[in-house]
């Protein structure tokens, strides 16, 4: 099973909707043939762990349950029981309520023995994104940001680069080649103009690039709305944005959606709904201060990535990493569960977590 689990993170970042999943095939003892899902559409883990091999009496190891029902491929259920597969291994069930435990029935049903549960929540975990989207139609989201030690990501003047170095940097596009879109508020595309691609030799797909923008201010030069990946660019507003401006922005490539709102402020968990029913099941939040304010004000941050640098700012104007209104009282505080806290580069460090529901 650790074997499949390792074939299955191969598949991070590509397989989007679809989970990642990792399947080995063993007959008396040894791994005969071994597979993973490579990409949404593509053959499922199991498919490429029974094709040009017996697999009669073999016991089959999956890193999640076996679909039962059809999509854009055929059910993995039915490709095992012909295989004559004898035995099936299972870490996690599918989260998804129409599926969770039916292909595990359909097994047993067949005659095969299935047993369930084997390092299910390293398994649970690697595909924290598409569980949640496929239980709450919902992307996970991951706070991110590079600040310096008293939490300040620009100086009193706006200045922001760079507060980290080249290795966080680096860091922060290996996450955002996993994700399947990166958000950032109008502020930060009025002040950075940022590309939100994946670049510093980061080998890795391009996410949609979202703009949260309630009054239409970000201008129609910025490079998310004029470069090469326009049509990648997502722009959620509200009514309180310009007719025009929001009709420019369709004309030239970018998907704008007017989301439900109050003085300009995007409902925020409107905003989330839309971009899952996109098939979007993860979103990297990189800014700004207030844009990550209210998704805390609201609870609906799942994880947070954080860089620190070795520097303090100062100063009571500098800006803070999350802004919003905050809480009242500490016992009200976010709480954050599961911290890892790695060293990167000579002396900067990254601090991941998920927030305490």
């Amino acid at each position: 099973m650790r074997r499949a689990l390792t074939l299955a993170r191969r598949g991070l970042g590509k397989t989007s909707p679809n989970p990642a999943v990792g399947a080995v095939l063993v007959r008396n003892g040894r791994i005969v043939a071994e597979g993973w899902h490579k990409r949404a559409g593509g053959p499922h883990a199991e498919v490429f762990a029974l094709r040009g091999v017996k697999a009669r009496g073999a016991t089959l190891f999956v890193t999640m349950e076996p679909c039962s029902t059809w999509g854009k491929t055929p059910p993995c259920t039915e490709a095992i029981i012909a295989a004559g597969v004898k035995r099936v291994v299972v870490a996690a069930r599918d989260p998804n309520p129409k599926h969770n435990g039916r292909g595990l029935k359909l097994l047993r049903r067949a005659g095969i023995h299935v047993e369930a549960g084997l390092l299910a929540d390293e398994a649970t975990a690697m595909n924290e994104p598409f569980n949640k989207w496929i239980t709450t139609k919902m992307p996970l989201v991951i706070a991110k940001a590079g600040m310096s030690l008293d939490g300040k990501i620009a100086t009193r003047t706006g200045d922001s680069k760079w507060i980290t170095g080249e290795a966080a940097r680096r860091e922060g596009h290996k996450v955002r080649a996993t994700v399947d879109a990166i958000m950032a508020g109008a502020n930060t595309v009025i002040h950075d103009d940022p590309r939100l691609t994946v670049r510093h030799g980061v080998r890795g797909k391009q996410p949609w690039r979202v703009v949260v923008d309630g009054r239409g201010r970000s201008p129609r030069t910025a490079k998310l709305f004029t470069d090469a990946h326009r049509q990648r660019t997502i722009v959620l507003t509200t009514p309180r944005s310009s007719a025009s401006w929001r009709k420019n922005l369709g004309q030239s490539g970018v998907h704008v959606f007017v989301i439900k709102g109050s003085a300009g402020r995007l409902d925020m968990r409107a905003a989330l709904r839309a971009l899952g029913k996109m098939d979007i099941t993860s979103v990297l939040v990189e800014g700004g201060g207030e844009l990550l304010g209210s998704l805390f004000d609201k609870r609906l941050v799942d994880k947070v990535a954080l860089f620190y640098a070795p520097i303090v700012i100062g100063g009571r104007d500098g800006v803070t990493a999350v802004g919003g209104e905050g809480s009242s009282k500490v016992k009200h505080s976010v709480r954050l569960l599961d911290c890892r806290w790695r060293r990167i580069g000579k002396d900067e460090m990254l601090v991941e977590a998920r927030v305490k529901r």
